[in-house]
């Protein structure tokens, strides 16, 4: 089962959306607006505790911090590929898999990885979301410490 056009159309706007705000030139330098259109005001973010931006985000003013929290966290953040794997018209829930390369501002180390996202849709906005990640520590650590430095033997 593919996505329907009403709902990849939601996931396209917003992902360009999230594309555009994570290219900004540093965190706090985009506006929330251009994403606030595709979420609903009760949205429900759910992010794994291990990640730097882990917890449950809420409401627009959640997301709005999340989105925050993942360009502090990102100095860069490029969605290289994504499949919408499936949507299910009776309950309103995407599947999406998007592999990301990513830059860890405080480390400067790069990463790339896979997210697999349940998202649900109703009334042409982004309800709840679930991100699954393949491994948070691997994420955690290239965000929080700096690569091993290379000795050379004498």
């Amino acid at each position: 089962m593919t996505a329907t056009n009403a709902t990849k159309s939601v996931l396209e706007g917003m992902y360009a959306a999230e594309a555009e705000y994570m290219a900004a030139d540093g965190p706090g330098e985009a506006s929330f607006a251009p994403l606030a259109e595709f979420f609903s005001p009760d949205v429900v973010l759910h992010q794994a505790e291990a990640m730097p931006y882990g917890g449950t985000w809420h409401g627009h003013q959640g997301m709005e911090r999340f989105f925050l929290a993942m360009s502090r966290t990102w100095e860069s953040f490029e969605m290289l590929e994504q499949d919408f794997l499936a949507s299910d018209n009776t309950t309103g829930t995407a599947v999406v898999l998007t592999h990301v390369r990513a830059r860890a501002r405080e480390t400067g180390r790069d990463l790339e990885f896979a997210i697999l996202q349940t998202i649900a849709i109703r009334n042409e906005q982004i309800t709840e979301i679930h991100p699954f990640y393949w491994d948070t520590a691997a994420i955690a650590d290239i965000c929080a410490n700096p690569a091993p430095t290379q000795h050379q033997s004498h």
